[in-house]
C-alpha cells in the first residue's frame, strides 16, 4: 500500500515491448469505454488494427473467459475482472476497510466510497450505495476528476510540481483525468490551485458542493498508512434533496473523521497476509496454442497472466517471482512486466514491480454495475439452445419466486412467462430449490408464511409434512423436478445458483410441456446441461462479487 507514480507511460514503447500484449490491452480498453460490447468491425476501426488481428485477439480473450463472442459482437465477461481483482487483492484496502465503509454508510444512510490516487485523477476502488430513486452511477474502476471530487484537494496537496504541471496541461486541453470542463449543471467553483489544496490539507477534510454534478454534495478525508502516506480517501455523498452542504457537514463530518481514524488504526494493526507459494499457472497457454493454432495469441495470454500473478501476499513481484508464478521463462516475464510498465499498469520500484490502479480500467467499470440476472443471461440463452426449451433464472421474494431473467424458445406450444412474473415458491421447481437452500430457521419461517398451501392443480402438494420431505430431498440431490403442480401439463427442473460462501441466491430452470420429455429424460438429457450452466454462472458470480456487491434482485 504505497503512493503511486505520477508520471504517465512513456510515449514510445521500449524495444522489448510485447506488441500483441499492447494490442490486446487496447482492445479491452475500447470495449470498456464502449460499455462492454462492440462489434468486431467497430473494434477494428477504434483500435486502427486490421480486422484479422482483432479477430485473433478476440478469439484469445474468449478462450481466456474474458469476452464472449456473439456473432459479430464482442462482449466483456466477468472473467476479465480477475485482472482488477489482482490489484484489489494486492492493496488489501477493500478487504480491510470495507466493513468500516459499510458501517459509516449504514449509520449515515448515505453512499460512501473509497478512492485511490491514480496519476492526476482519483480511481474508485470500493463503495456502498444506498439504493434510492436517485443513486450514484459511478462504478468500481471509474476515474473521478481530482478538481471536482470531494477528497481531490487533499490528494493534490501532496502533488509534486511535475504532477501539477501535468494536471494543468491536461486541464487546459480538457482531456484526461484532470479535465476541468464542468459537467452540465454543475456549480462553478474556486480555481483549483496549490493554495486551495493546502488550505484543505490544513483543515484535514474537504468538500464538494455540486462541482462534479448538480444535486450532489460530498465530504472527503484521506486515510494514511502507518508510514504516514496517503493510501486512499473516503467520500460521503448525498443529494440536495436530503442535505445541503452545511447540513451534511453537521450530520456526517465528525463521524467521517472518526471512521478515518479507525481505518488508520486498522491499517496499523493489520498483520501481513500469508504469502502463498508461487507456482506456474500458465502452462495452459502452450496447450491452447496447440489446440487453437494461429488464432491463439500466446504472448497476449502470457502478458495478462502476469497481471493475475499479483494478489494478497504478493503486492510486489520481482521478475523471478513473476516467472515462477506464471511458469514463464525469466526473459518472457521481464518483457511482459516492462510492457505493462510502459502502459502504466505496473510501477517499478527498484527490483520489484507493483500493480497500479489503472488495471481497473480493463473491464471493471461496466461489469461492476452488472446484476446477477445480466451476468446469467448468456448462459441461460446457451442452455436454452442446447436443450431446445425455455430457460429462466429467479430469486426468492417472501413466499414467491420472481423471474429476473428469461430465454424463451418459441414453439407452437411454449411456456409464456415474462421477467417480473411471480409464482408461489412451494409449487415451483425454482421455489423448492430456493426454499431448500435456506438455513433451517429461515426455511421454517418461510413455510409458516406459505401456509395454507393452496392447491393450484390436483397434483399440488398441500400437506406441509410432504413438502418438507420434498425440500429435504431437493437439498440432498441438488435439483428439484416439479410436474404439473403449478399448471397442468407444465414440467420443470431447477438447480441452485450459489454465491462465493455457498449460500443459494438464485435458481435456474428449464420448463417444458410434459409431453415433450418424460421425467427420466429430463434427468438424463436436461439436468447435466442445467448443472453446467449453473456452474458457469457461479464461477462468473464469484469472480464479479469478489470485491463488488452484485445485486441478485
Amino acid at each position: 500500500m504505497t503512493s503511486l507514480a505520477d508520471s504517465p507511460p512513456a510515449p514510445t514503447a521500449p524495444s522489448v515491448a510485447v506488441t500483441p500484449l499492447i494490442r490486446g490491452i487496447g482492445v479491452l480498453r475500447r470495449l470498456t469505454e464502449a460499455g462492454g460490447t462492440m462489434s468486431l468491425r467497430d473494434l477494428s476501426d477504434a483500435t486502427a488494427l486490421p480486422r484479422s488481428t482483432v479477430d485473433r485477439i478476440a478469439a484469445t480473450l474468449a478462450h481466456m473467459g474474458y469476452v464472449r463472442l456473439d456473432g459479430r459482437d464482442v462482449g466483456l465477461l466477468p472473467g476479465v475482472m480477475d485482472l482488477g481483482n489482482a490489484y484489489l487483492a494486492a492493496i488489501r484496502l477493500p478487504a480491510l476497510l470495507g466493513p468500516q465503509v459499510r458501517a459509516l454508510a449504514d449509520d449515515l444512510d448515505e453512499s460512501v466510497s473509497l478512492v485511490v490516487p491514480d496519476g492526476t485523477g482519483l480511481r474508485m476502488i470500493h463503495q456502498v450505495k444506498h439504493r434510492r430513486a436517485m443513486t450514484l452511477c459511478f462504478g468500481i474502476g471509474d476515474v473521478l476528476p481530482v478538481d471536482r471530487a470531494a477528497p481531490g484537494p487533499l490528494i493534490a496537496a501532496e502533488w509534486s510540481e511535475r504532477t501539477w504541471a501535468e494536471w494543468s496541461a491536461r486541464s487546459a486541453a480538457s482531456t484526461g483525468h484532470g479535465a476541468s470542463a464542468a459537467p452540465p449543471g454543475s456549480k462553478p467553483s474556486a480555481p483549483f490551485s496549490p493554495a486551495l489544496c493546502a488550505e484543505a490539507a490544513q483543515r484535514g477534510w474537504a468538500e464538494d458542493d455540486q462541482r462534479i454534478e448538480s444535486g450532489l454534495v460530498a465530504l472527503g478525508a484521506t486515510v494514511r498508512d502507518p508510514h504516514g502516506r496517503q493510501v486512499c480517501a473516503v467520500s460521503v455523498v448525498s443529494h440536495t434533496s436530503r442535505h445541503h452542504l452545511a447540513s451534511l457537514r453537521e450530520a456526517a463530518l465528525l463521524k467521517l473523521l472518526r471512521t478515518v481514524a479507525e481505518m488508520e488504526e486498522t491499517l496499523r494493526r493489520a498483520p501481513a497476509p500469508p504469502a502463498n507459494a508461487l507456482f506456474g499457472n500458465a502452462d495452459w497457454t502452450g496447450t491452447s496454442k496447440q489446440v487453437m493454432g494461429r488464432e491463439f495469441v500466446e504472448s497476449l495470454a502470457r502478458g495478462l497472466t502476469v497481471i493475475t500473478a499479483f494478489g494478497a501476499g504478493h503486492d510486489t513481484l520481482t521478475v523471478a517471482d513473476a516467472a515462477r508464478a506464471t511458469g514463464l521463462v525469466r526473459a518472457t516475464a521481464r518483457r511482459a512486466l516492462l510492457t505493462l510498465e510502459h502502459l502504466g499498469y505496473v510501477a517499478a520500484e527498484g527490483r520489484v514491480f507493483r500493480l497500479t490502479p489503472r488495471v481497473l480500467e480493463l473491464g471493471f467499470p461496466p461489469l461492476s454495475r452488472i446484476a446477477l440476472a445480466e451476468l446469467a443471461q448468456p448462459y441461460i440463452e446457451d442452455l436454452g439452445t442446447r436443450v431446445r426449451e425455455s430457460t429462466s433464472i429467479a430469486v426468492l421474494e417472501g413466499t414467491d419466486i420472481r423471474y429476473t431473467g428469461r430465454a424463451a424458445v418459441y414453439r407452437v406450444m411454449s411456456v409464456n412467462i415474462t421477467i417480473g412474473t411471480r409464482f408461489p415458491a412451494y409449487a415451483t421447481s425454482m421455489g423448492r430449490v430456493l426454499l431448500a437452500g435456506l438455513p433451517p430457521e429461515e426455511r421454517t419461517a418461510a413455510l409458516d408464511d406459505c401456509e395454507p398451501l393452496r392447491p393450484l392443480t390436483a397434483r399440488t402438494i398441500t400437506v406441509r409434512e410432504q413438502l418438507e420431505q420434498q425440500l429435504n430431498q431437493v437439498a440432498e440431490q441438488g435439483y428439484a423436478l416439479v410436474d404439473g403442480e403449478l399448471e397442468v401439463g407444465l414440467r420443470s427442473i431447477a438447480v441452485p445458483v450459489r454465491d462465493r460462501s455457498g449460500h443459494v441466491v438464485a435458481a435456474v430452470n428449464v420448463a417444458m410441456h410434459s409431453g415433450r420429455r418424460s421425467e427420466e429424460e429430463c434427468l438424463k438429457e436436461v439436468l447435466p446441461h442445467l448443472r453446467a450452466a449453473a456452474s458457469r454462472i457461479e464461477t462468473d458470480f464469484a469472480t464479479a462479487a469478489r470485491f463488488v456487491t452484485i445485486p441478485v434482485i
